[in-house]
């Protein structure tokens, strides 16, 4: 029906009051949204030293970096191929330790695990409670031949200078390795016994996967019936500078970390001359699959340890991101985009597919019959591996190209151990007792670990190194120069010795 001239009149007299009232309740809506937002976003910087005071710790310094430096002079590397492994360097760090910890050796029950890995017991007063393991790893990753010059000193030469131990192994990951037994060592000397029993885990090939180490470990320990309280491996640290704007160390604890898959295309042609080149060569098959995987990635979440993450940094952020971030309901789409402008963070919310081996071709005039390329694939918590598969099917859709999942080192996303549990919480104090100065964050482990071998376990598999590290550090792991100061290895020592401390009176 069209309206007449008495029904335009009766709207237009009513509009001045109508928008007034529109107005009213538009400025209403905000100053409701905005008292919502900030009621729930927290104020207060997070208050550590409420977690409690440490228990004295005396390190002794000299004696500790000395026997650090000592034990990266063995060159454990894990190759890829193993016949290249010198296993005599296994055995040897093995007689070091045992001549380096005497104490440790007395007290504690020491177990040889497939020749090269060791498995420590130390039994508690009361077996009945479960028992916390202490993961870690003998092995280093080899050092590229072309870089050796550009180290300061040599990667394999152990050295303590201006106030640093220099060696690979420094920050991965036998600084775990020997500030446990140091920590371990120092208790027993002041005659402590703890309530609960304490594993000490140490594999031999966690940089090829952890199939000879870890995993025999874990299975032992699965036939005993364990079922430990916690499980503390490596995956993260402190980091200062990390993130824009937020001026507190991290210390982000892993609660899960991403699985793992590696996946083979072919493509295969007739081949021939290059002068007559076929509409689609090997290459530009393989190529063009490549290039659909990367322009059309896998979906984003934002949720399980992401949003933890997210969420636990609100209160250490300046005041507009601490909205934001305790609001997540209203700014997830906002800062999902910002998240998926760097490679760290776009990988902390989807499954990433990295294509890293491209193979074709023998000569410069002849065209490759097959050509070759390796994804390797880290998959999110909230997808499993046959999502990953199946993505990469539908994504390249190309009959003429061939998928496969590659055999050899293969892992499901870890479980998300709970960043609101006992045992966390366990953890939050005791880092915050022994580095009172940092903010304690749940996160997600882009990389794997030896922890994945033990999620059968239990759900309490965390992942956390008591190092510093500034983005500049960080590319010393895997990399040159690698190094650990002095006074953060005394806090390695503390911070693990306060660990057994606080676990053997700690009731959940």
């Amino acid at each position: 029906m069209t309206p007449g001239p008495v029904d335009l009149a009766i709207w237009l007299s009513i509009m001045p009051s109508l928008g007034k009232r529109l107005c009213w309740i538009v400025i209403a809506a905000l100053v409701g949204l905005g008292v919502l937002l900030i009621a729930r976003t927290p104020w207060d910087h997070p208050v550590t030293t409420a977690l409690g005071p440490s228990a004295p710790t005396t390190v002794a310094l000299e004696r500790g970096t000395t026997r650090l430096a000592k034990a990266l002079q063995f060159r454990t590397v894990s190759y890829q191929d193993r016949s290249l492994i010198d296993t005599d360097a296994f055995l040897s760090l093995h007689q070091y330790l045992e001549a380096a910890f005497p104490a440790t050796h007395r007290t504690l029950t020491r177990e040889i695990v497939n020749q090269y890995s060791l498995l420590y017991t130390w039994p508690g007063r009361n077996p009945e409670l479960p028992p916390i393991i202490l993961l870690g790893h003998l092995d280093v990753v080899p050092v590229e031949p072309e870089t050796e010059a550009r180290w300061t000193h040599p990667p394999f030469s152990g050295v303590i200078s201006g106030g640093y131990v220099w060696g690979r192994g420094a920050m991965d990951m036998k600084v775990a390795v020997l500030g446990v037994l140091e920590a371990t060592e120092m208790l027993l000397e002041d005659g402590f016994v703890p309530h609960r029993t304490i594993i000490l885990a140490f594999g031999h090939d966690e940089e090829i996967g952890g199939e000879a180490g870890a995993r025999q470990i874990a299975a032992r320990l699965r036939l005993r019936g364990i079922r430990p309280a916690l499980v503390l491996d490596e995956g993260l640290a402190i980091v200062d500078g990390a993130i824009p704007g937020i001026d507190t160390p991290i210390a982000f604890v892993g609660t899960s970390e991403k699985g793992y898959l590696n996946v083979e295309l072919i493509a295969e042609t007739e081949g021939g001359h290059s002068s007559m080149p076929p509409e689609k060569t090997a290459i530009g098959l393989l190529a063009s699959a490549v290039d659909s995987l990367e322009t059309h990635p896998m979906p984003h979440h934002l949720d399980g340890p992401a949003r933890s993450m997210l969420e636990a940094l609100a209160p250490t952020a300046p005041f507009f991101q601490r909205v934001a971030l305790s609001n997540l309901w209203l700014f997830g789409g906002m800062i999902t985009t910002l998240l998926e402008q760097k490679p760290a963070t776009r990988a902390l919310i989807r499954t990433t597919v990295a294509p890293t081996i491209m193979e074709a071709g023998v000569k410069e005039n002849v065209l490759p019959s097959r050509a070759r390329a390796v994804l390797n694939i880290r998959i999110h918590p909230s997808e499993r591996l046959d999502d990953a598969l199946a993505y990469v099917r539908r994504t390249v859709a190309d009959a003429r190209i061939r998928i496969r999942p590659m055999e050899g080192v293969r892992s499901e996303p870890s479980p998300i151990s709970s960043s609101d549990s006992p045992v966390f919480l366990l953890l939050r104090r005791t880092i915050a007792q022994q580095f009172p100065d940092t903010h304690v964050v749940p996160s997600l482990v882009l990389g794997a670990t030896d922890s994945r071998h033990y999620a059968d376990l239990g759900d309490t598999i965390y992942r956390f190194m008591p190092i510093r590290l500034t983005m500049e550090d960080a590319a010393r792991i895997h990399g040159t120069d690698e190094r650990l100061s002095s006074e953060n290895y005394r806090e390695v020592i503390a911070f693990y010795a306060q660990l057994i401390r606080n676990s053997s009176d700690w009731r959940p």
